[in-house]
């Protein structure tokens, strides 16, 4: 009997052990589980006015930057007339597209920027190049008539800087159109091609009603045919709209560029055969 007692105590204390193990393990487990909610940081998630708007040009999908100066850029002559009033400018920035025939601007030589600049005007714009009429050169290259070619200005244009942010801002009210009209197709995406699966469960549900419904199940599936091709046109339409919206994006993206020094005095670190210094000029 004693040591029935005793084997009935040890089956006791074991079984209790046993218990609080895996109470023990069970709470371990509890405490080591993190949720999604902990690990979210709803700090970093982009509000309402991080966005780019009409009021405010930086942000958000757009890419104007109000600490660079977009009044300047350089280019190189790379053409002229006989009397070197036309001058044809290569340059790099490519939000010169920007400029509109007429346009006044000033422009330096890059030796001589302490001197006062010289008045032109915008004849023509092409990709890469300005034409540019020029009436006086003396004010920024004195007793010299003409540019040799390859000769590097600096030029500066109040009225391109404030047209740069004019353009932001429209591509901003571009960005919104073309978030609403990417809603839209979204949703006409989802009607068309979820369509096969609420046609079947649209007959379905008309198969469970008596043979006097059979005309309203015909009349309720030629109206979502129906509805579907409108559905189709409108989605087209759409298409063909943020094509438009895309190309107009592209042309009036302001481009993050800022270069001053023309890549013709980087050519010898290229290894391309170049004199070491240009000519002198020649004075008669």
């Amino acid at each position: 009997m004693a040591g029935q007692a005793h084997d009935m105590g040890h089956n006791r204390s074991m079984k209790f052990l046993i218990i609080a193990l895996i109470y023990s393990v069970t709470w371990a487990n509890t405490a080591q589980i993190v949720t999604k909610q902990e690990t979210l940081n709803t700090s970093n998630f982009p509000k309402f006015d991080d966005y780019a708007n009409y009021h405010k040009t930086k942000g958000l999908d757009s890419f104007y930057d109000p600490n660079i100066d977009y009044s300047k850029f350089s280019g190189r002559v790379s053409d002229k007339s006989s009397d070197a009033t036309i001058l044809k400018i290569q340059v790099e920035s490519l939000n010169t597209k920007f400029f509109k025939a007429s346009d006044p601007l000033k422009f330096w030589v890059t030796k001589k920027r302490e001197e006062e600049p010289c008045q032109g005007n915008i004849r023509a714009i092409e990709k890469g190049y300005l034409t540019l009429y020029v009436k006086n050169l003396y004010p920024c290259w004195g007793p010299s008539h003409t540019f040799r070619r390859g000769t590097i200005l600096v030029f500066k244009s109040d009225r391109l800087a404030k047209r740069i942010q004019t353009a932001s801002r429209y591509r901003v009210a571009l960005l919104a159109k073309k978030r609403d009209f990417l809603y839209q197709l979204n949703r006409v995406n989802k009607f068309v091609w979820g369509f096969r699966q609420e046609q079947v469960d649209l007959a379905a549900q008309y198969d469970k009603q008596i043979l006097e419904l059979q005309k309203k199940k015909e009349q309720a599936l030629n109206l979502l045919l129906a509805k579907k091709k409108d559905q189709i046109k409108i989605q087209k339409e759409l298409i063909y709209r943020l094509d438009e919206l895309d190309q107009d994006l592209t042309f009036y993206r302001v481009e993050k560029d800022e270069l001053y020094t023309d890549r013709w005095h980087l050519d010898q670190d290229a290894g391309v055969p170049v004199y070491k210094k240009p000519a002198p000029l020649k004075v008669e």
